[in-house]
């Protein structure tokens, strides 16, 4: 008992020594964040996920006005011409060529007969791990563009996504239209997300999906500077409206039709109508004599490497 006495008092003393220690005057403490970023789901806006499938989008009134209203600042809205019969579509006109310069992508190589797959992840819906195990059953790689609150919250499936082989994008932190950000405000948003997911991952994301698919010449320059590659799409559909989901066959006979060579498809992942017909889309599109290309080869495509 007398032992017990003495120890008491002993484990009190270190106790109090480590209170003291901690809380001295200029002591580094870290701050106790339950979260990454100081932002949820609710906090973003995913109401117009592509800006030129929006009723409501209008090109002549986005122009940026925090520098200057030269051209280089227009907020433009990525927007794609489908074409009959798996043909090529077209894009606006001299947008390939202001992706080009910036190694931004769009469509690679239209004379293979290869498809890529990508899926927007702003939120989460509880389609991913399913999309995930298509996937893998049929050994497809895809990238996924995560925003910050998703790698906050579903820091296992972005797991899934880089141990199964995908490449991880960059969609910014909170979902903001980068070219009506300033210079600073624009870095941050992109490096931020960048930065908790390398801590967590010991990788750098390099493909970069502005969001609402909206950019300027100056948002594709400063990200490529950052050494992003900037990733359109020449496909997509409205498919991001959970209240407006019509069933499996609607996300395939919209896909199907429009395949072609070369074909940088973007689906959303909060989509069961994609998520539904996935395993569908996959196995009919290699019956059409299309195959899925690894992702990562489109690092070298859109640099230009290897031509």
């Amino acid at each position: 008992m007398k032992r017990k006495i003495v120890l008491i008092p002993f484990v009190l003393l270190i106790i109090l020594a480590v209170i003291i220690y901690n809380f001295r005057p200029g002591a580094v403490r870290k701050p106790e964040n339950k979260t990454l970023f100081e932002l949820s789901f609710s906090d973003l806006d995913f109401d117009n996920e592509i800006s030129a499938l929006s009723e409501t989008y209008s090109p002549a009134s986005y122009i940026h006005q925090a520098a200057n209203n030269s051209d280089v600042n227009r907020v433009r809205g990525w927007g794609i011409v489908r074409a009959k019969d798996n043909k090529t579509p077209q894009a606006d006109p001299g947008a390939p060529e202001l992706l080009k310069k910036y190694s931004g992508i769009y469509i690679a190589d239209t004379d293979k007969p290869i498809i890529y797959l990508t899926f927007d992840e702003g939120y989460e819906a509880g389609y991913t791990a399913g999309i995930l195990d298509c996937l893998k059953k049929h050994n497809v790689n895809a990238i996924f563009f995560i925003t910050g609150p998703y790698l906050n919250k579903h820091e296992d499936l972005v797991r899934r996504m880089v141990e199964e082989g995908h490449a991880v994008g960059n969609h910014t932190v909170g979902h903001f239209s980068l070219p009506t950000l300033d210079d600073e405000k624009m870095k941050k948003e992109v490096a931020e997300l960048d930065r908790v997911f390398y801590e967590k991952f010991k990788k750098h994301m390099v493909f970069l999906r502005p969001p609402r698919g909206e950019y300027s010449e100056r948002s594709l320059k400063i990200t490529s500077e950052m050494g992003y590659i900037n990733v359109f799409w020449s496909f997509a559909y409205k498919d991001w409206d959970r209240n407006n989901q019509k069933g499996w066959e609607h996300a395939y006979n919209n896909v199907m039709p429009n395949l072609h060579n070369g074909a940088i498809l973007l689906l959303h992942a909060v989509s069961s109508d994609n998520a539904q017909a996935l395993e569908r889309i996959i196995t009919d599109t290699r019956k059409k004599g299309y195959e899925f290309g690894n992702v990562f080869d489109l690092i070298k495509i859109a640099r230009g490497e290897g031509e």
